[in-house]
């Protein structure tokens, strides 16, 4: 296998890798460590894959194992977590980076990585039979598999411990709702019973306090109208103040100073409608002296009747998954600024082309202009004339140089007003040397009064200009039929704009309709299989959609909506996502 064909490959299981977590959305642990292993065995190839969550104390953890065939080894989960321990050690800052071990009779190399900085979480075991296993690259998904899995397993183990303590709290509420039916119901042997459920009930809430405080979690509570009344010893660990100082509304001193009036009108929000409360926010971490990224959500606890009772909420720190979205972004806007430049240099000759002819005009026009104005007597309207032309033609070559530049520029997202129409024509105005040496006819149907969308004009240009290259491409190999390229826009239904390009080239397999956009993916000889993909990104960052589809005779239309109104949401998203 190739530099490239492994580059790709481990784009990819790192793609799927990084798209586990939204499968994992609502999932037990269980299913969190079953779809890891499944994704991971089919990826790698392994053919042995292990992974283990550590129970709370007292509990046994859940261990889960997948085999390649069942004629190779037939060992249990159980069995492989206890070999972990026998031969690799408890401490996970130990374990060597790989180690030749005979399971079930087969000699296999066995990758072991702590879920966890310190392997709190569990453990995540990969093994082959391949000597050259793991490789660089295979250790890179491992590595990132481990990472999402540990943030997938703590959710998970959040959700349940919520769910259970929520569960708990139901229970003991109508416990004490049953004893105080009963209590009034006895009001004769009046004070001393009650005195005694009273006495109970605040054991009861000594014991949960109790139990919150082995939860390997940052727990909070808060009374029926937002005030802090409670956070566990991991939420003051991690924050350095005390259970005095945060009480209260004192919960905002551990805030960074910008993010307190914004998350405080969202608690405050959320008390008065009883809606679930969920902010990313800044929080003070003591062990470094840094505001690292967190993540709080709140649920309300309700009575029979809806009141809230009592709000339960839990703090988790997202700082570092929040950087990696953020090199992911750069990423991505550095792959779009690629593409734009490799099909700008594919252009060359028809800029070139361009950008000569208003040239030519320029030279031979002020030449005229000097031989008018040399006669005797000397041809000054003829010159002024001619004068004119020059500088017409001085204006379409600024014009093409204008557009160039715009299209060759390497700049952050900038959200403007822009019109589709007008920006299609300048790309057209680029593209048509190269349109017409290809014995193309181009033609337009640009929608009167169409709307204009809220977007980055430059990567709008792009996308149109990589959908005019592909058809261009699909129709280089056509004979004996017109070549024709339609661009048309419109209005879409739900208020957006839509634009498409058909073409009457050679079109595209109906079975590899959905591979068209994804990465690397190309039906060229030549091609990188990246345009269409960065195009996608583009699109969907403008909260719109692309798609491709036959036509009913020859060629295919690629298309794609975005909306029209500019709604500040969008404005935002898309500046923080190119």
């Amino acid at each position: 296998m190739g530099e490239t064909e492994r580059l790709k490959r481990c784009i990819n299981d790192l793609i799927g890798v990084l798209a586990l977590p939204a499968i994992w959305t609502g999932s037990d642990p269980t299913h969190v460590l079953s779809t890891l292993l499944e994704a991971l065995r089919g990826m790698l190839g392994l053919d042995l894959v292990y992974a283990r969550m550590n129970g709370p104390p007292g509990e046994a953890p859940i261990e889960v194992v997948r085999v390649a065939g069942a004629d190779t080894f037939t060992v249990q989960a159980h069995d492989i977590g206890v070999m972990l321990n026998e031969r690799l050690g408890a401490d996970p800052r130990n374990w060597p980076p790989v180690t030749r071990n005979v399971i079930d009779g087969t000699e296999v190399s066995v990758v072991a990585m702590p879920l966890g900085l310190q392997g709190e979480i569990g453990a995540l075991m990969a093994g082959s039979g391949r000597a050259d296993f793991p490789g660089e690259t295979e250790r890179l998904v491992l590595g990132v598999a481990a990472n999402q899995a540990a943030i997938g397993l703590r959710e998970a183990r959040l959700r349940s411990d919520q769910k259970r303590l929520t569960t708990e709290l139901d229970q003991r509420v109508a416990r004490r709702t049953a004893e105080l039916t009963a209590a009034n119901q006895g009001l004769r042997k009046e004070v001393a019973e009650r005195r005694r459920a009273e006495e109970h009930l605040r054991q009861s809430e000594l014991n949960l306090r109790q139990m919150t405080e082995t939860i390997p979690e940052m727990l909070w509570s808060a009374t029926s109208d937002g005030a802090i009344d409670y956070c566990n010893a991991r939420l003051l660990d991690y924050t350095g103040f005390s259970a005095e100082a945060v009480m209260g509304s004192g919960w905002t001193k551990a805030l960074h100073p910008d993010d307190v009036e914004q998350t405080a009108r969202v608690w405050i929000s959320c008390v008065t409608t009883g809606a679930p409360y969920r902010v990313e926010v800044r929080v003070f971490h003591r062990a470094d002296g840094t505001y690292r990224w967190c993540v709080t959500n709140a649920r309300p606890l309700l009575d029979q009747q809806g009141r809230i009772l009592k709000w339960h909420g839990t703090l988790v720190d997202m700082h570092d998954w929040k950087e990696a979205q953020e090199a992911l972004r750069n990423t991505q806007a550095e792959l779009a600024h690629m593409t734009r430049v490799m099909a700008m240099g594919e252009l060359t000759a028809a800029i070139a082309h361009e950008i000569n002819q208003p040239l030519s005009g320029i030279i031979t026009n002020a030449s005229t202009s000097l031989r008018m104005l040399a006669g005797d007597p000397p041809n000054v309207d003829g010159a002024l004339e001619t004068a004119r032309r020059t500088i017409r033609d001085a204006n379409r070559a600024s014009d093409v140089i204008t557009r160039l530049r715009g299209l060759y520029s390497k700049k952050e997202a900038a959200a403007e007003s822009v019109d589709l129409n007008e920006a299609t024509r300048e790309v057209i105005a680029l593209s048509l040397g190269v349109v017409q040496k290809d014995g193309v006819i181009p033609r337009t149907e640009l929608a009167v009064d169409l709307p204009r969308v809220t977007g980055d004009r430059v990567q709008l240009q792009q996308v149109v200009m990589n959908l005019v290259r592909n058809a261009l491409d699909a129709m280089s190999a056509v004979e004996g039929r017109p070549r024709e390229l339609l661009i048309r826009t419109g209005r879409d239904e739900g208020d957006r704009v839509l634009l498409t390009v058909q073409d009457t080239g050679v079109g595209f397999q109906r079975e590899s309709a959905d591979r068209l956009f994804d990465p690397f993916y190309t039906t060229k000889t030549s091609g990188m299989g990246i345009g269409l993909s960065v195009s996608r990104s583009i699109i969907e960052s403008h909260h719109g959609r692309l798609w491709a589809a036959l036509n009913d005779g020859p060629g295919a239309t690629f298309s794609f909506s975005i909306p029209c109104e500019p709604v500040g949401a969008r404005v935002e998203s898309l500046v923080s996502s190119a």
